[in-house]
């Protein structure tokens, strides 16, 4: 499922691929079970949420996200496809990142790969978070005690290789 909008909330797909945007709570448990399949021996789920603090800053209350949405869910997509061709065994591959407020403690990205093996899941899951933070352009407002403003580790957005 592809929304070139941020949906209020994201619904699963019925294939085997799940990227999107949203305002609301991801659904992180939704993911986990749509995962989950007959064939597949492991589900890796990773869930990054919002800390009280970041680098160089105490205190941190809730980030806001922005993104360019229509550039960001083609991204989510080719972080999948870049999973998939590094990793044909992965079975579903979910990439779902919230925007807007989001308090501590609550869910901004979730990442999802299921597999017969746990090597596959893990490592494409790792994959997929890691390229995701380097290829989509989404962008990270901290507020704190002492004010608001864009995360000290945001960095230039790099394409998604494969």
């Amino acid at each position: 499922m592809t929304r070139d909008f941020a949906s209020a909330k994201l619904a699963a797909p019925p294939g085997d691929t799940w990227v999107g945007l949203a305002q609301g709570p991801l659904p992180v448990d939704e993911v986990r079970v749509w995962a989950a399949r007959p064939s597949c021996g492991a589900v890796v789920v990773f869930t990054g949420i919002v800390r009280d603090h970041s680098e160089g800053r105490d205190g941190v209350t809730a980030l806001t996200y922005e993104a360019w949405e229509a550039e960001a869910t083609e991204r989510l997509r080719a972080v999948v496809d870049g999973a998939r061709s590094r990793w044909p065994e992965a079975v579903r591959v979910a990439t779902l990142h919230r925007l807007g407020d989001v308090p501590l403690s609550e869910p901004t990205v979730v990442v999802a790969v299921s597999s017969p093996h746990r090597d596959v899941a893990f490592d494409a899951a790792r994959f997929c978070i890691d390229t995701l933070k380097e290829t989509v352009p989404v962008w990270k407002r901290e507020h704190w005690s002492g004010g608001t403003d864009w995360a000290a580790c945001d960095h230039d957005v790099r394409p998604v290789s494969r």
